[in-house]
């Protein structure tokens, strides 16, 4: 087999690993059965990454580079501010929650965490990179419409994710990836728009502050 140097062998073993832990979990996930995904030799998994850390890193990277670029993509239109908060909303839903499962393995990944410290400090690498995008895609938002938002961007994608995780998790727990929501769901996520869109316009603010 021609050699294929590491910089084109790299995102192939992770596409390769995410294939193969999103049909099968992520304790199929060992550098023999990754490497038989793309068949190529076990050691070519520990010559390009050098750990199984550094490749679930990356695969951890991968997913999360996935995610947030459909939520990217996704245009907010040309209505109010709420109605393109909603649009992108939705649009990190059908992200989080589609067919190809990457949610699903990204919170495989989450329990992982809980056992594993080298996988806690890459999910928690994670949620702040994921916290500080949504923080900036508010704030660009917020200043296309000549917004001055009523909390700092970062406390409000905090407090957004952290109902939209919940959210999912439910979501995950009664349905499939690519199953569309109960109405209890679709309800919830609407108020959570809702809310979001106060803490950006102000609505609730004041009391906010009263018991900070």
């Amino acid at each position: 087999m021609a050699h294929v140097p590491a910089s084109e062998r790299r995102p192939q073993l992770v596409q390769a690993a995410i294939d193969l832990m999103t049909r099968e979990g992520i304790a199929a996930g060992s550098t023999r059965a990754i490497a038989a995904e793309l068949g190529v030799a076990q050691a070519t998994v520990h010559y390009t990454f050098g750990t199984k850390k550094d490749l679930y890193r990356a695969v951890v990277q991968q997913l999360k580079s996935d995610f947030v670029g459909e939520v990217r993509a996704a245009s907010p239109g040309d209505g109010a501010f709420g109605e393109q908060v909603r649009t992108l909303v939705h649009a990190l839903w059908e992200a989080a929650t589609g067919e190809h499962g990457r949610c699903v393995l990204l919170s495989e990944f989450g329990a992982l965490a809980m056992r594993d410290p080298d996988m806690q400090e890459i999910m928690l690498g994670l949620q702040h990179d994921i916290e500080g995008t949504a923080a900036e895609m508010l704030s660009a938002l917020a200043a296309a419409h000549g917004l001055a938002l009523a909390l700092p961007a970062r406390r409000i994608a905090v407090h957004f994710l952290s109902g939209f995780d919940g959210l999912t998790a439910r979501h995950l727990t009664l349905r499939r990836p690519g199953d569309r929501p109960d109405q209890d769901t679709l309800e919830a996520l609407e108020l959570l728009v809702a809310t979001t869109v106060g803490l950006c316009l102000g609505t609730p603010a004041a009391e906010l502050r009263q018991t900070s």
